[in-house]
């Protein structure tokens, strides 16, 4: 009863602990200076990671936090790259050889017997050249990353500040890791999670932000991935909810992002995701077409998620039903990037790679794909089932909502 009456009382009072706490002009100079040419897309092994990695150390050292690397600020972890091979996709792997990447860690140390991981990944795709760029002729060209994953790291510092800086007496430790090579496959966040620089014994739990950058501001979808990894994260999330965003709820723990590899070591994770868009993978995914008020509340809500958790001293894990995510290899492809934040029936188009079959078919964006063949699409699931289940030169009639018009379309792939 004790713990129910405390609960009540810091979701009254919730809303008001994050107000103004959160600086946009912070965010905007994280993102500005991160996904500028100067640091060149950010790729995992290139100079342009290493000089993002001093920055963020810069300003860990700046707000005070303790190093909790190996390395004072840093940990140094190293693995083989295998890409595709452009010219013949079906064909063996291209070796790259080793990479080597550093995660950057910060300490906020109350004392406490538990700790909250709060983890962003700084890498992306440098300039097109360790691949998964959606440019069609990508080398050369600087891959910003400006929501992903500028947005995240930004997000991160902000609330590294407020934790290190505000009055509250908190019942957690903190510990903030900002990966690299989550872009070749998690690795920065895997390594962590086999050489942890704190007891994974002693992690409450585990917050991580992935594109937080791009808040839709009509429909204002928050997809937050992990919410089936504890029973009460559902409840502690709509408490925690005062700018009344429209919360999508994931209950798995496995998803395309660094919180999978914490939920592998059986630790409760919650992924904050604002939405696929058409500059995802693109150089054109600069900071200007952030939404800075969207992040900030974003960032509040999750403020006040962690307020209400302190009185929680150890988050119970709970395993949860896996899906096939984006990932997955597949021998086909339809060229087209979902939105991930569509609740309703079939699969949203959020965009449309040229001369992919999608492209060839005449779906565009916007189009939500409800049957391909005999395979009705109820959910994302059913696309990834349906893409593991065709060949190359495969032909189907697609089914796609548009508007108020149902299109039947015949696809190649």
């Amino acid at each position: 009863m004790k713990r129910i009456i405390i609960l009540l009382l810091i979701a009254l009072v919730a809303p008001h602990l994050s107000a103004q706490i959160i600086s946009i002009d912070n965010l905007q100079k994280h993102i500005y200076t991160l996904a500028s040419d100067d640091y060149a897309g950010r790729g995992t092994g290139e100079k342009g990671e290493s000089k993002a990695a001093k920055y963020i150390a810069k300003e860990l050292k700046k707000l005070n936090l303790d190093p909790k690397g190996t390395k004072k600020y840093y940990q140094d972890f190293s693995f083989n790259l295998k890409l595709m091979n452009p010219d013949n996709p079906h064909g063996p792997m291209v070796d790259k050889g080793e990479i080597k990447g550093k995660n950057v860690i910060g300490w906020v140390d109350n004392a406490a017997q538990y700790t909250v991981v709060i983890g962003a990944h700084y890498d992306h795709l440098g300039e097109g050249a360790l691949g998964g760029s959606r440019e069609a002729n990508p080398e050369g060209k600087i891959h910003h990353g400006a929501d992903d994953n500028a947005s995240g790291v930004a997000a991160m510092l902000e609330l590294a500040r407020y934790l290190q800086t505000n009055d509250r007496i908190e019942e957690h430790n903190y510990l903030f890791i900002f990966f690299s090579g989550e872009e070749e496959g998690l690795q920065g966040s895997k390594y962590w999670s086999e050489n942890p620089t704190v007891p994974l014994e002693s992690i409450s739990y585990m917050i991580n932000m992935d594109m937080v950058g791009r808040l839709d501001s009509v429909s204002r979808t928050l997809v937050v991935h992990g919410i089936g990894t504890n029973p009460i994260f559902g409840s502690m999330l709509d408490i925690a909810n005062s700018k009344n965003l429209s919360l999508v709820h994931d209950s798995t723990g496995v998803g395309p992002s660094d919180f999978t590899s914490f939920y592998r070591k059986d630790i409760p994770v919650l992924g904050f995701f604002t939405g696929q868009h058409a500059d995802y993978h693109k150089e054109t995914d600069t900071p200007e077409k952030i939404n800075y008020k969207g992040e900030k509340e974003v960032i509040e809500l999750i403020v006040n998620l962690v307020n209400q958790l302190d009185t929680i001293p150890k988050m119970e894990f709970q395993k949860t039903k896996e899906k096939q995510m984006g990932r997955t290899k597949f021998k086909v492809t339809m060229g087209i990037m979902p939105d991930y934040t569509f609740s309703g029936t079939g699969v949203k188009v959020d965009g449309v790679s040229d001369d992919k079959p999608a492209f060839l078919a005449g779906i565009k964006a916007g189009d939500i794909i409800t049957q391909v063949g005999d395979m009705e699409i109820k959910d994302m699931s059913d696309y990834m089932k349906l893409l593991g289940s065709l060949e190359k030169g495969d032909q189907r009639v697609v089914k796609v909502q548009r508007g108020e018009e149902t299109l039947e379309l015949n696809i190649t792939f």
